[in-house]
């Protein structure tokens, strides 16, 4: 029984589309990061001469960490078992997950990264399928 994967991420959800013997499904992660967590590099004022400033954007930063390596955890226990996974999205996520797949040993094969733009829950579901029935069958 293969269970093909695509997922369609970004740090703010993963869309999963898992694939077994004909049959779909279709899951949403939310990474819960929104707009009460700023990004790296977000502007702020600052002032040359107090530190409390560079404190305060290294708290962000390992929040923002945080919140994406727990995220990437959720992730991980969906795909975990698939045969092959697709990975896609348009920002560094993917590049992201792909690194924390390798560290954690997953055995899933990696059919391909892409960067792709957003895309609905459909044309994710779509591109899955097509991919996967254009491949040979993993295993």
């Amino acid at each position: 029984m293969t269970k093909n994967i695509g997922l369609w991420l970004d740090h703010k959800k993963a869309v999963i589309v898992i694939i077994r013997d004909g049959d779909e499904q279709i899951q949403q992660i939310d990474s819960g990061i929104g707009k009460h967590v700023q990004y790296r590099g977000a502007t702020r004022p600052r002032s040359p001469y107090s530190a409390q400033y560079q404190q305060g954007d290294d708290q962000l930063d390992n929040q923002f960490t945080e919140h994406l390596n727990k995220f990437y955890g959720r992730v991980i226990m969906q795909i975990r078992s698939a045969d092959s996974i697709l990975i896609f999205g348009p920002g560094e996520a993917k590049h992201e997950l792909e690194k924390r797949l390798a560290r954690e040993k997953v055995s899933a094969q990696i059919a391909g990264i892409e960067t792709t733009d957003k895309m609905t829950d459909r044309q994710i579901s779509a591109k899955v399928r097509r991919h996967f029935q254009d491949q040979p069958a993993a295993g």
